[in-house]
């Protein structure tokens, strides 16, 4: 995909993956029984936005209905929710057989592309000196 703009490979990325993302957010019930595999969800005293339907339907859900074109707040919060309060463990179990890790994987591919990936505090504070150390 190299050559093409952002825009054209989250193009590619949706479309590839388009009916593996439809059937399952189709499939999903909402029962939230995947929560009870999620240590995440448990940790964080069962905050409903740790389950991962939640996470898989408030990213890739709405990037896919958004074909991709999201504001850069939206994708601040989907890249919070997949990055920030999943570690991809693949833990997640769905009695419908719903594929969570591959919806969330989808999520964080979608926004690489848009240039949103997880940020450690160390790594950002060492960046932010290297770059006042270059403008002086």
């Amino acid at each position: 995909m190299k050559g093409l703009k952002s825009e054209e490979k989250i193009k590619i990325i949706l479309h590839r993956r388009e009916a593996m993302i439809k059937l399952c957010l189709s499939a999903c019930m909402h029962c939230s029984l995947c929560a009870e595999s999620c240590f995440k969800f448990h940790n964080h005293s069962k905050d409903p936005s740790y389950m991962p339907s939640f996470k898989a339907l408030h990213s890739i859900g709405k990037i896919f209905k958004k074909k991709g074109k999201l504001k850069d707040e939206e994708f601040e919060e989907i890249k919070d929710l997949i990055w920030n309060k999943c570690v991809l463990c693949m833990r997640c179990y769905c009695p419908v057989g719903i594929s969570i890790p591959l919806l969330i994987a989808s999520a964080r591919a979608v926004c690489r592309e848009r240039g949103f990936f997880r940020t450690y505090d160390v790594i950002t504070k060492r960046v932010e000196k290297i770059k006042k150390v270059l403008t002086k």
